[in-house]
């Protein structure tokens, strides 16, 4: 049974547990509330607050989501006290001194990880906004202040924006969350780049991967596990095309919840695997899923949600609920809704996931044959303005004007326009990327243009500044140039990465 208080003016929820102490404590901010130029700062914030605590005998975390930032801990009440009121004083005086330091952190640990399907499945969905971040790199850490810092401290970092999670006997004596007063958070709306759906993108030759955004709740959470199981049968019991398959179900906080599903591949098994995929997808929109299926998924579930109450492992999500201004639901609750549903609900689930999907296809597959559109990968509209012709056609011909700017080669077009803009990456030596709320990019290096570094100039000015962002020197090896010779030219192919939504570096 939880129990709802309040500690410090904070909504607290406690319940027992089978195992050991454990406590949390949340905030209503994640990446989804980062501008693109921003991109970093609440996992920079986080790490910050948890710098005094080093090395300890106890375990302790914190972890920083789409929807939420949290710090947990898992001990003895002495100890869940301490890292709780440290929490609390890291957030009100971060260690400045610590500042570059844990940049430099940040930027390692991001370089030593890959890019996952879920990222880029999201940036192709949703843009560069909001619940497209995930699929960027932390590229505001760079230029970020201590003013920053504090600013965004104040907005997300207090007591009307946090809920306290406790799985033990109660609130531990001591236990004194001083954080200032604020405003709750609302999430902003999920944005969208997708025209048509189901829609497909090219990706890594490795996977096959597809996502969609459904209605929350315990149907939509057995379709996803009912489509791993049918996953798994064709396309590695059966077919032998995988070795890994999976599927994932993740709430959100507006009553939706994305399902993703991954099978990975061999690169000459990429049309077979594809083609399995697209089959299981086929077969679960037109219904075709066993009751027998429906009814292992639900058992399964249920054993699997009553040993996690019993050790408090449903009250993080219970704290986020709470934040999001989401009912509270008790294990009976969840139980009763989880044994309703029929093999009818999850078929309508599987159909309205399907409709909503999007695909990404291994290496070069295309996927119109299977019913997906193909996500736009480049502009619409090329802006009215002065052209800038490259030298010796080293880069795609420029249009800067009014409204915005474009590239164009042969018939592609990338443009961005300047009151679409998420984001404009700022090196040195005026080399710039603008990207626009559709994650289009547009590149421009002004060694390749006529008068190059004065358009760049033109064009800052044009450009927010808050949506500039500050990037390291590059090494002068890496600075396009224009060709010396017939036989140089081409170099600046590179550049052709403009007129692809891309996750950039």
């Amino acid at each position: 049974m939880i129990t709802q208080l309040e500690v410090d003016g904070i909504p607290a929820l406690i319940a027992p547990t089978t195992g050991q102490m454990h406590a949390g404590l949340a905030f209503r901010v994640g990446f989804a509330d980062e501008p693109l130029a921003r991109r970093g700062i609440t996992h920079l914030i986080e790490h910050l607050a948890l710098h005094s605590f080093g090395v300890a005998d106890y375990h302790y975390n914190g972890a920083t989501g789409v929807e939420h930032t949290f710090f947990h801990m898992q001990g003895v009440e002495a100890d869940i006290v301490a890292f709780l009121n440290g929490v609390c004083a890291g957030l009100r005086d971060l260690p400045m001194n610590r500042l570059e330091v844990e940049k430099e952190i940040l930027r390692t640990e991001q370089n030593s990880r890959g890019e996952s399907p879920a990222e880029r499945l999201a940036l192709w969905r949703h843009g560069a906004r909001d619940y497209g971040m995930p699929g960027y790199p932390e590229w505001g850490l760079h230029g970020l202040t201590p003013d920053d810092l504090r600013a965004w401290v104040a907005r997300y970092f207090n007591r009307d924006n946090a809920v306290l999670w406790i799985a033990g006997p109660g609130v531990p004596a001591g236990l004194r969350l001083d954080l200032p007063d604020g405003t709750r958070q609302v999430l902003p709306a999920p944005s969208s780049t997708l025209p048509v759906r189901p829609a497909y993108f090219t990706g890594d030759s490795n996977v096959v991967a597809w996502d969609a955004v459904v209605r929350r709740g315990a149907a939509s959470a057995v379709f996803a596990d009912v489509l791993r199981r049918m996953m798994f049968r064709s396309l590695r019991q059966e077919g032998g095309l995988s070795y890994n398959v999976l599927t994932d179900y993740t709430p959100r906080a507006d009553g939706r919840a994305v399902l993703m599903a991954v099978a990975d591949a061999l690169p000459e098994k990429q049309d077979a695997v594809l083609g399995g995929f697209v089959d299981v997808l086929a077969a679960a929109r037109l219904g075709m899923i066993e009751q027998a299926e429906v009814t292992t998924v639900v058992n399964q579930r249920r054993d699997e949600m009553t040993h996690a109450d019993a050790a408090g492992g449903r009250l993080p999500g219970q704290a986020f609920n709470l934040l999001a201004g989401r009912p509270l639901q008790d294990l009976e609750e969840a139980l009763a809704e989880l044994g309703a549903v029929t093999r009818d609900d999850v078929a309508a689930v599987a159909a309205e996931a399907c409709a909503d999907g999007l695909l990404m296809t291994p290496g070069d597959n295309e996927a119109g044959w299977a019913g997906f559109t193909e996500a736009p990968s480049e502009s619409e509209i090329l802006v009215d303005g002065i052209v800038y012709p490259s030298i010796g056609d080293s880069a795609p011909r420029l249009t800067a004007g009014e409204r915005g700017l474009s590239v164009t080669r042969m018939d592609s077009v990338a443009t961005v326009l300047f009151d679409k803009c998420s984001a404009v990456l700022a090196w040195p030596d005026g080399g710039r990327i603008f990207i626009g709320h559709d994650a289009v990019q547009v590149r421009v290096e002004p060694a390749l243009y006529p008068d190059g570094h004065a358009v760049v100039a033109a064009l800052d000015a044009r450009v927010r500044p808050e949506l500039r962002v500050a990037m390291p020197p590059r090494d002068p090896e890496r600075i396009p140039r224009p060709p010396t010779s017939d036989r140089d030219a081409g170099t600046g192919s590179v550049l052709s990465r403009a007129f692809r939504r891309i996750r950039g570096r």
